[in-house]
């Protein structure tokens, strides 16, 4: 399924870019997040990501559909 990924902060940096268009075989956020740390280990070294689709944000349980726009949001640290 093709999918527009949007991605923040150190995610953009470990996709090295900020607006990607994938096809992947995924059902399933759950199933995305799969796929991006085989992708991109450095996935792997954050302690959370969240996930919005179409501007919401979403549980891995979510059923992804064809042409969903994904937002990819690192844990953001404040002070």
């Amino acid at each position: 399924m093709k999918l527009h990924i949007l991605t923040f902060g150190i995610a953009q940096d470990i996709m090295d870019g900020k607006v990607h268009d994938k096809e992947y075989t995924v059902r399933t956020i759950s199933d995305l997040k799969d796929k991006l740390c085989g992708d991109y280990p450095d996935f792997k070294k954050l302690r959370s990501l969240s996930f919005a689709v179409n501007e919401s944000y979403q549980s891995d349980e979510y059923a992804l559909k064809e042409n969903d726009t994904i937002a990819i949001i690192p844990p953001v640290a404040g002070g």
